[in-house]
């Protein structure tokens, strides 16, 4: 039988001193590798108890030693809690990022209860992530059909595209439903405890849900999501004026659409209403568009995603109030200077949606009762996620992940924090490096980011005095692209030239939301540019794409890759009690033959698994 072999890696065992190598057996569990928006493979339904992963030893930081027998326990059921405590761990909210700590909790043997006041999935999958990838994937395919261009360009003659709105909702909807029931099937399966109703912190340890019921925790995560952000002078109608929750129904398309707002969000539902034939208008405060992402992204996917397109736009203006249409009268906006506050312009359209971001949920989670402050509605936390109250010290016991921290809002961060949690509260330290941490905006075609952009690796350069240098490679040079005749897009990757540390990349063309995952995976891991450049890429694939960006990194020519010998004895005049062997040409072998194994850093992890196997190997033939 074929075993694959899934080791867990973090940024925290590459750098964290004096780990130790801890065996865990022969431990075979179900897969962790695939996630859709940080969702687990049971989102989906895949049934993973006659699927093996061998699991190799897990690297920890001798801080809690965790009982074996504790975690051998969720094979049958879901633990058992300590006897002064309902739960080892609650989690209060079943989002992406709870159901990520669940399942690892419950992994992990620990007794878990999961409290959801609305329904399972959270906003990813109910009203976020899920459904505006499926309405994102009808626009991609709208929009290739209606480009009798391209379709000639293959040799391909296609009759008029249309498309039927309910059909389009529809396929949305059920998405997101079949998703939902994956989720709760899922945790119910591994004996995670659903309960319902609005939880809310009561005391230390202590958690109150629905009308009265009160359940104790030896550890509590508060993971509560978040909500659109809707600024003052905007009234929300729901069919005229909409956020992106009610858009997602798709209960209308308008001829003209004013967009506020033109992040991931605002740029993701122009693809999506100008492939269905609406008119869009952005409005964005600050002074481009596209703010949040790199500058030279920002400026190539503005010419082709925006300007070819039935888009125009107002920069560095406010909607100081918005009116939604009545009485036959169209939706009502009201410009001001974003910088004077005067008066700039009115416009009058079919419907607006405001996408200015969103807002943590965290009213009424009793958090006055534990003296937790928030700011700006987030709750505060530091580096492991352990909430911090008002005097600025640690809340024993209570975490908080996702978006109600505001450290980094995407389903796959809380999902990671989550995971993150879990891993301390089970006797393992690990902090998350957040710059590793992927992004992506799925457009047609996409847009994907995972570190810093350039201005902010120049300043962080100057501040800590070391150069930065930027490389980039054209699809329209990748031969996959172009046999799609997708060749608009480019890959850029800021670097340190003196030591090969990768500081960012960003990419814009076909699948970039896909090859993205390189990049990050390589920073998490503090892989360098001398090292991972020398990596084989199938050709003719996408992903030659991060191969050519790699390759054309220059990093200085005194510096090499960093390795470090390290030693397994082989005995090869011994037998394995240790006795003197009697084999022809012992003599000439030296007593104690050292086999030197060069190991790439960082790898303080690989020495000890490298190290392991190589000694089990050499005692096999030796």
């Amino acid at each position: 039988m074929q075993s694959a072999i899934a080791i867990p890696f973090s940024q925290t065992s590459l750098t964290r001193p004096n780990t130790v190598l801890e065996s865990t057996g022969s431990v075979f569990s179900t897969p962790r590798s695939l996630r859709f928006c940080g969702l687990r493979r049971e989102a989906f339904g895949f049934s993973t108890s006659n699927q093996f992963s061998f699991r190799s030893e897990r690297i920890r930081t001798p801080i809690r030693r965790f009982e074996v027998s504790a975690a051998a326990s969720s094979a049958a059921g879901n633990g058992a809690p300590p006897k002064s405590f309902d739960y080892d761990l609650i989690i209060i909210g079943a989002g992406v990022g709870g159901h990520g700590a669940a399942l690892h909790a419950v992994e992990k043997g620990l007794k878990t209860a999961i409290i959801e006041g609305d329904v399972v999935g959270g906003t990813c999958v109910n009203r976020g992530c899920v459904p505006s990838k499926a309405l994102l994937a009808v626009s991609g395919r709208m929009r290739e059909l209606q480009n009798e261009h391209h379709m000639k360009s293959f040799g391909l003659q296609v009759a008029a595209a249309g498309y039927n709105r309910q059909g389009v909702a529809d396929h949305a909807n059920n998405l997101a439903t079949k998703i939902r029931n994956n989720l709760t099937n899922s945790m119910k399966a591994l004996g995670v405890d659903i309960l319902t109703g609005f939880g809310s912190v009561l005391a230390p340890q202590k958690v109150k849900y629905g009308k009265d019921n009160i359940i104790t925790a030896k550890d509590i995560i508060i993971a509560t999501g978040s909500v659109p952000f809707v600024p003052k002078g905007i009234e929300v109608d729901g069919k005229t004026v909409i956020t992106s929750d009610h858009a997602l129904k798709l209960e209308s398309v308008p001829d003209w659409i004013a967009i506020v707002g033109s992040g991931y969000i605002g740029l993701e539902f122009s693809d999506v209403y100008t492939a269905l034939g609406s008119e869009v208008t952005f409005i964005e405060a600050l002074d481009q568009l596209m703010p949040g992402f790199d500058p030279e992204i920002s400026k190539l996917a503005q010419r082709v995603l925006i300007n070819p397109r039935k888009i125009d736009y107002h920069t560095g203006v406010f909607a100081s109030k918005i009116t939604p249409a009545k009485d036959g009268k169209p939706v009502r906006i009201e410009l001001i200077d974003a910088k004077t506050k005067e008066p700039k312009d009115t416009l009058e359209v079919d419907a607006a949606l405001i996408a200015t971001g969103r807002a943590p949920f965290t009213n009424g989670l009793g958090l006055e009762n534990v003296n937790v402050v928030t700011q700006r509605g987030f709750i505060p936390v530091d580096e492991r996620m352990r909430v911090i109250d008002g005097n600025g010290t640690l809340v024993p016991n209570l975490y908080c992940i996702g978006d109600a921290n505001g450290k980094m809002m995407l389903a796959h961060a809380a999902s990671a924090q989550g995971i993150s949690v879990v891993e301390q509260v089970s006797g393992r330290d690990h902090v998350l490096n957040h710059l590793s941490i992927p992004a992506a905006c799925f457009t047609h075609p996409e847009i994907s980011m995972v570190g810093l952009t350039e201005p902010q690796a120049r300043e962080k350069g100057e501040k800590e005095g070391f150069k930065v240098s930027v490389v980039k490679t054209s699809f329209k040079a990748n031969t996959k692209a172009l046999a799609e005749n997708e060749g608009e897009g480019i890959a850029k990757m800021i670097y340190r030239p003196d030591n090969g540390e990768i500081l960012g990349v960003h990419i814009f063309g076909l699948h970039a939301a896909d090859l993205i995952h390189e990049a990050s995976n390589a920073i998490a891991l503090g892989t360098r540019i001398q090292d991972i450049k020398l990596a084989v890429h199938a050709h003719p694939t996408l992903s030659e794409v991060l191969d050519e960006l790699f390759k054309a990194a220059k990093v200085e020519s005194h510096v090499t890759t960093r390795t470090e010998d390290f030693k397994i004895k082989v005995n090869t005049n011994e037998d394995d009690r240790g006795r003197p062997s009697r084999r022809r040409g012992d003599e000439k072998q030296p007593a104690n033959k050292d086999l030197i194994v060069k190991s790439t850093r960082p790898t303080s992890f690989i020495e000890n698994i490298y190290g392991r196997v190589l000694s089990l190997v050499s005692r096999m033939f030796v």
